[in-house]
């Protein structure tokens, strides 16, 4: 048995060295890896300390001595343990580490960029939405023998995570994709929200990095010049002006390209014109890193999104249109507006309630229903407690939730439309697809 505290981190990034990695579950641990004991609302890791153990780990890292046994390490703080390992680890790369953050698109512009970047870099990136406090050292310390750059995607639902994350994974280059009203329950305000993205940008003012940002939004503009960071527009990356402009092109996003005066046509298989800054931050950060213009368009014509996020799918009754992976009042009213302008003969729209949107919950949902009547879709679902409360008597066929929607599509089936599917992930709209 092994003590470890805080200032002894180099000793276990020893340990760490001669390891598999690390694990935090014991459902998918590996031989030799070491297991770090976190804790939860409904679990505690240090209880699974002797099965990692029989697992195969190589050590356990503990933090309740009533725990101790063969290869445990006892710490403070479990998590504080597995943050100041990634740290550590970090500062030995002597590699570009880019973190992304931002209201919509960030795991998106993640893959994008991480599909560019692949093209002319061993690039190692956020996987699905390991973004918080636990995902961001898990990257670090996830990444190969080799690795020559790190995409960090960055998350936070309250004020100073944004902050903490940077402490841990201390990127040199940063990328904000938007700031709208999400979480607010968590923020407090949208002001809250601003300072909370925005502490990317202050963390690398003061290490003197480069924010890419987009400077086509009037909001990110202005704070690149509030904070008189070194910063790279998608409009210029590399100094020299990058025309990109959307083509009506059916479902899937369609993107004329011209750059150093040579003109490419770029086919996604993304759904909506609310992805066109997405790809343009994919396009933008792949020029600044030196990556070619065929590369790049290689790279996004061929990226296949997951994760029901912006996914189009086809199925033997309909088109769907899946991105119930989270929704916020921003991110709805774009799909909205780029569903309703879709030239399709029959359309329905399926949306889930936006949760943690805290006082302005109410008078958000109000809003998404008076664009649902504008926008000329009539065929539309509204599952969940808040949107039901917000349609009240206004005809909109409601469900109370996934469940009984489903039990619906089962005696209902539909047939034949283009459907919008979405909601945030609380709500399991992606339980109806099948039926779909």
């Amino acid at each position: 048995m092994r003590h470890f505290f805080e200032m002894e981190t180099e000793q276990l990034y020893r340990l760490y060295r001669d390891s598999a990695g690390v694990a935090t579950d014991t459902r998918s641990i590996g031989r030799d890896q070491i297991f770090f004991a976190l804790k939860g609302a409904n679990f505690n890791g240090n209880s699974f300390a002797a099965e990692a153990i029989r697992q195969g780990a190589a050590w356990v890292v503990i933090d309740e001595p009533a725990y101790q046994g063969d290869r445990t390490i006892l710490v403070d703080d479990s998590l504080k343990a597995l943050q100041l390992l990634a740290t550590f680890h970090r500062k030995q790369l002597n590699i570009p580490v880019l973190a992304i953050t931002g209201t919509n698109g960030k795991t998106t512009t993640k893959e994008l960029i991480a599909a560019v970047l692949s093209k002319k870099y061993n690039a190692h990136y956020t996987r699905g939405n390991l973004n918080n406090h636990i995902g961001v050292p898990l990257t670090i310390l996830s990444a190969p023998e080799g690795t020559g750059l790190l995409i960090i995607e960055m998350g936070a639902n309250h004020r100073g995570e944004i902050k903490a994350l940077c402490d841990i994974a201390l990127p040199g280059f940063g990328l904000i994709t938007n700031i709208g009203t999400a979480h607010i329950e968590g923020f407090g305000s949208f002001e809250g929200v601003i300072k909370t993205k925005t502490e990317l940008y202050a963390h690398l003012k003061s290490t003197n990095g480069v924010v890419i940002f987009n400077d086509k939004d009037q909001l990110l503009a202005s704070k690149v010049a509030e904070f008189r960071i070194t910063a790279v527009p998608y409009s210029a990356p590399e100094g020299i002006p990058l025309a990109l402009e959307e083509v009506q092109a059916g479902l899937n996003l369609t993107i004329n390209m011209e750059y150093r005066g040579e003109k490419r046509k770029i086919e996604t298989g993304l759904f909506g014109k609310y992805n066109f800054w997405n790809v343009k931050a994919a396009i933008a950060t792949g020029l600044y890193f030196g990556v070619s213009p065929d590369e790049i368009a290689r790279a996004i014509s061929s990226y296949a999104p997951s994760n029901n996020r912006s996914q189009v799918k086809i199925t033997l009754n309909n088109t769907l249109i899946c991105d119930s992976y989270n929704a916020n009042p921003s991110s709805m009213t774009s799909a909205i507006r780029s569903f309703s302008e879709l030239k399709e003969p029959r359309k329905m729209v399926i949306l889930g309630d936006m949760l943690e949107l805290g006082d302005t919950s109410e008078e958000e949902h109000s809003r998404i229903i008076s664009l649902l009547h504008s926008s000329g879709i009539e065929n539309i679902i509204l599952t969940g407690q808040k949107f039901t409360e917000a349609a009240g008597d206004e005809g909109i066929k409601t469900f109370a939730d996934a469940k009984s929607l489903a039990g619906y599509l089962r005696a209902n089936p539909v047939k034949g439309y283009a459907i919008l599917i979405k909601g945030s992930r609380g709500i399991g709209l992606e339980k109806i697809y099948d039926l779909l």
